[in-house]
């Protein structure tokens, strides 16, 4: 694809959420103990489900927020589109890049950053949460909490996630599950917890969509 090629469909891209984003009625649940400790400047990864980014990235746009964004095919356009929402971005996944992006993601958050990630990203299975985000949680000493939302309208697409596009005018709720520390001593006891951390993320989901 040619880089002027490139440039026009993240542009239209961008357009397309603002536009879209705009004309949603949107509801938090549960957002306050998210926003206290954002306020106190702590670092925290969010858990998302890949077939509902597209909604949260406008919610939580302009927060500079780093997302992390898969080396697969389409994550350049992806990735420039999250950009220009006001999203940092480390490029890998649990497939490509792995290593690369754990070290980044550890690096950023001992920092003092936030994180985006989606545990069952880029390729699924659709809602299994993947140890990653638990790895990262551990080493760094940082927590996670599971972000979801649910649109009163919405198209999905025929993808492996089902890729929610909430309609114009849609109601769109986004809940926050609790702020979970990740209490493991080490890694590979970290990557077992992810039955639980699982779990948390479809309840929120559950929570939601009520």
């Amino acid at each position: 694809m040619s880089e002027r090629r490139l440039r026009w469909i993240v542009r239209f891209g961008v357009l397309l959420v603002r536009l879209l984003g705009w004309t949603w009625r949107v509801r938090r649940i549960d957002e306050g103990p998210v926003r206290a400790h954002v306020a106190r400047g702590e670092p925290l990864i969010y858990a998302i489900w890949h077939g509902q980014l597209l909604p949260l990235l406008f919610t939580h746009r302009g927060q500079g927020i780093v997302a992390l964004i898969s080396e697969h095919r389409d994550g350049e356009i992806i990735a420039r589109i999250v950009e220009r929402l006001g999203f940092r971005t480390i490029r890998g996944s649990t497939s490509r890049g792995a290593a690369r992006a754990l070290v980044s993601i550890i690096t950023e958050l001992r920092a003092g950053h936030r994180i985006a990630i989606t545990p069952d990203g880029p390729r699924g299975p659709a809602r299994e949460f993947a140890p990653g985000a638990l790895i990262a949680a551990q080493r760094a000493g940082a927590p996670i909490v599971a972000v979801a939302m649910h649109a009163s309208r919405a198209w999905r697409l025929k993808s492996w996630d089902r890729f929610t596009i909430p309609k114009p005018f849609a109601r769109v709720v986004v809940a926050y599950g609790p702020i979970q520390s990740v209490e493991a001593e080490s890694p590979r006891a970290a990557a077992e917890l992810a039955p639980r951390f699982q779990a948390i993320l479809n309840d929120t989901c559950e929570r939601a969509a009520r």
